[in-house]
C-alpha cells in the first residue's frame, strides 16, 4: 500500500509538472539552426516552464509543416510565395537574424581560399568549368597553384532556403543560369551530388577532394573550411563576414516592405557580400491564447536578448531600423 501511495504521488507530480509546462514545437531551416538552438536553450534557462523543440528539416519542410498546422511555428530563409500565403490562415514573416551563404571548396591538402567572379561561380555549378586549374579560375587567383583536380559539385538534396538564396543569386548574375536552371528551394541541378542539410553538404565537401558546395557561414567556420571571396555588384571581391552581411542589408534597407519579404542578394555597395539574406520565423497572425502568448514572449525576447547571441555564431544581428519595425509587427499578433 505504501509503494502504491508513493507511485501515485510521483504520478501526480508528473501530471502537475506537465500541466504547468507549455510545449512549443517548431521546424524548418537548417541555415539558422545553430542560432535558434542557442536561443531556445538560453530562453529555457530563464523560463523553465517553457519547452521549445526545433527540428531543422529544411525551409520547405518548415513551411509545409506550418501550413498543415503540425507545428506551432515554422522557419525559413526562402520567402513564402503569394500563392503559398493565400491558401489558409494568415502567416507572418518575422526576421530574426541575417546570414551569408558561402562558397566552400576542397582543393586537397592545402586550404586554399579563392576569388570567384559571378561568371566563374555559375560556370562551376553549371558543369561548364570541370577542372580546378581552369584558366578562368587561374586568372582570378594569380600567384596561387591550382591543382589538376576534377570539380565535384555538391548541393542540397532537400527543399532548402539556403538553395533558394544561392540559386536566386546565380539567376540574378548569370543569364545562362537563369535560363537553364532558375531559382527555388529545389532546382534540377545540371551536375553534382546532393546531400541533406547544411551540415550534410559541409561534410561531403570537407571529405571530397575537388568538391565545391554552398553552406551557411557558421557551418564552414565550425568545420574550418575554405571560404571563397565572391565578386560583388561593385566589382569588389568580398568575403562573408558580419560586416559585409550588414552592409548588404543596409544597401537594401529602402526596399524593405511592410511584410519583410525582401531579397538582399547581389546588393549595391563596395562592402556588401553578395549572397546575404534575412532568415525568418513563420507564425500565424492569429494564435490560440495560451500558447500564442508564450510564442509572442519568445519573439520579443529574440528581438532583444537573443540578438546578442548572433555574432558569436557568425550571424549578423538585425539592423536597428528593421528591429524596430519587427517589434511593432509582433504587437499585431492576435490571441484568440
Amino acid at each position: 500500500m505504501k509503494t502504491q501511495l508513493i507511485l501515485l504521488s510521483l504520478l501526480s507530480g508528473l501530471v502537475a509538472h506537465a500541466a504547468d509546462t507549455t510545449s512549443i514545437l517548431g521546424a524548418g531551416a537548417t541555415f539558422p539552426a545553430p542560432f535558434y538552438q542557442k536561443c531556445f536553450l538560453t530562453y529555457k534557462t530563464q523560463n523553465p516552464k517553457i519547452e521549445i523543440t526545433y527540428n531543422p528539416i529544411g525551409s520547405g519542410g518548415g513551411i509545409k509543416n506550418l501550413k498543415e498546422q503540425t507545428v506551432d511555428f515554422g522557419a525559413s530563409d526562402a520567402l513564402m510565395t503569394d500563392d503559398e500565403l493565400k491558401d489558409g490562415k494568415e502567416i507572418l514573416h518575422i526576421p530574426t537574424v541575417m546570414g551569408a551563404v558561402v562558397v566552400t571548396q576542397n582543393l586537397g591538402a592545402e586550404k586554399s581560399e579563392l576569388n570567384l567572379s559571378q561568371g566563374v561561380l555559375a560556370g562551376l555549378f553549371l558543369g561548364e568549368i570541370t577542372k580546378w586549374n581552369d584558366p578562368k579560375i587561374a586568372e582570378l587567383n594569380k600567384g596561387k597553384t591550382l591543382p589538376n583536380l576534377d570539380v565535384v559539385v555538391v548541393y542540397r538534396a532537400d527543399s532548402s532556403g539556403t538553395t533558394s538564396i544561392f540559386t536566386e543569386y546565380l539567376a540574378k548574375v548569370s543569364p545562362s543560369w537563369k535560363t537553364k536552371v532558375g531559382s527555388g528551394k529545389t532546382v534540377k541541378w545540371p551536375v553534382g551530388q546532393g546531400n541533406k542539410g547544411n551540415q550534410g553538404v559541409a561534410s561531403v565537401v570537407k571529405n571530397t577532394p575537388g568538391a565545391i558546395g554552398y553552406v551557411e557561414l557558421v557551418y564552414a567556420e565550425q568545420e574550418k573550411m575554405a571560404i571563397d571571396a565572391i565578386k560583388n555588384k561593385a566589382g569588389k571581391f568580398v568575403k562573408p563576414s558580419l560586416a559585409s552581411v550588414t552592409a548588404a542589408a543596409s544597401a537594401s534597407a529602402k526596399a524593405m516592405p511592410a511584410d519583410f519579404r525582401v531579397s538582399i542578394t547581389d546588393a549595391d555597395g563596395a562592402a556588401s557580400y553578395p549572397i546575404s539574406a534575412f532568415t525568418y520565423l513563420l507564425v500565424y497572425q492569429e494564435m490560440e491564447k495560451v500558447k500564442g502568448a508564450e510564442i509572442v514572449k519568445l519573439l520579443n525576447w529574440m528581438m532583444k536578448d537573443g540578438q546578442a547571441l548572433a555574432a558569436p555564431l557568425f550571424y549578423a544581428p538585425l539592423p536597428a531600423a528593421t528591429l524596430a519595425k519587427v517589434k511593432e509587427k509582433i504587437k499585431t499578433i492576435q490571441l484568440k
